[in-house]
């Protein structure tokens, strides 16, 4: 059957009703610790003294803030306000700085994460609303106005402006830094933008909706998850072609590969995650998490990967061994999008 979609004004989902050594000994530690202290923010003299090591930043686009979550400990650290309707986060790939779009704000926030404290506010396109990093260059996907706006870490300044297809939803950055990949969600397609040259070299067919994208670790694949066709398209990155199509769960919004090569795809429409493996591009789980899940970040180490769940104002954390769910976080309002610190 044809599943009916609608517009929420950033990409399309279906039609829902109303409302719409850490392994097992460390988990377990981590565990018993969160039951003994509730997943609420801390005092900054708390955040002091135990700060995150490989922190995971929430945007909760209903409460207006960032949902700061240390995946060592397991709780909560705090929740930084920030402007607008955050949606995307990305981190630098040294971790010491994170950047977040404020679609409702036309900006981009830059927090300093090892003081959880707002640092600048960079003015960008309309509706700005995922982002992705290189070590000197970050990357936002004006979804309103069809471009990509380039910030210069050192002087978090827009340096240049690029434009790509209709309503720019997620852009990725290959593992070596060297191009962009950049989903348009109204042009079922994806720009690839040389960064050496910040031109646009090719532009590659894919499903309806695009949305999320991620690479495989040794860069030779690219994963798009299609929101209107219920599909992951594979691309290959040498040639630029697509060479492959998924099914998976209604409505895949956020994709993530983890270290190992799964890929892990959030379908909102259905309130599961799709596990393929890339070996054979097969689904091999389907894991039931929280309500209309969007966002999905891995940890780098290869141990969990962490889903948004938009409509129970939760995170669910998955363990790869196992792919079953071993927590679920309390954060803001509608989480959206999500992402673990590199280091």
């Amino acid at each position: 059957m044809k599943a009916r979609t609608r517009t929420t004004g950033r990409h399309h989902i279906p039609a829902r009703p109303r409302r719409r050594p850490w392994r097992s000994l460390s988990l377990l530690l981590a565990v018993l610790l969160a039951m003994a202290l509730p997943a609420t923010a801390q005092s900054a003299d708390d955040s002091t003294l135990y700060p995150p090591r490989v922190p995971l930043f929430v945007a909760n686009t209903g409460s207006g803030d960032i949902t700061v979550f240390d995946t060592r400990l397991n709780r909560i650290i705090t929740t930084i306000p920030v402007q607008g309707t955050p949606v995307g986060v990305a981190f630098l790939p040294n971790g010491r700085f994170a950047y977040v779009t404020n679609e409702s704000a036309n900006t981009v926030t830059v927090i300093d994460t090892l003081t959880n404290q707002v640092v600048a506010t960079i003015p960008v396109g309309n509706h700005p609303f995922d982002i992705a990093a290189t070590p000197n260059r970050v990357f936002v996907a004006n979804f309103g106005d069809g471009t990509v706006s380039v910030i210069d870490t050192t002087t978090n300044q827009v340096i240049a402006t690029i434009p790509v297809g209709r309503f720019p939803h997620t852009p990725a950055v290959t593992p070596d830094f060297s191009r962009l990949f950049v989903t348009n969600n109204g042009s079922r397609s994806v720009t690839v933008i040389d960064l050496a040259t910040l031109q646009p070299i090719a532009t590659i067919p894919v499903g309806r909706f695009p949305a999320g994208i991620a690479f495989s670790p040794d860069g030779n694949r690219a994963y798009v998850a299609n929101t209107g066709d219920n599909t992951v398209t594979v691309i290959d990155t040498n040639t630029l072609q697509p060479i492959g199509t998924i099914p998976v769960g209604a409505a895949p919004m956020g994709i993530a590969v983890a270290p190992n090569g799964f890929i892990y795809v959030a379908n909102a429409g259905a309130n599961t995650v799709s596990v393929i493996d890339a070996r054979t591009n097969q689904v091999v789980a389907t894991i039931p998490v929280g309500n209309q899940p969007e966002g999905v970040a891995a940890a780098p180490d290869g141990s969990f990967v962490f889903v948004t769940n938009t409509l129970d104002n939760t995170i669910s954390i998955i363990d790869v061994l196992t792919n079953t769910v071993v927590a679920t976080i309390p954060v803001g309002t509608a989480p959206e999008g999500a992402a673990v610190s590199p280091l």
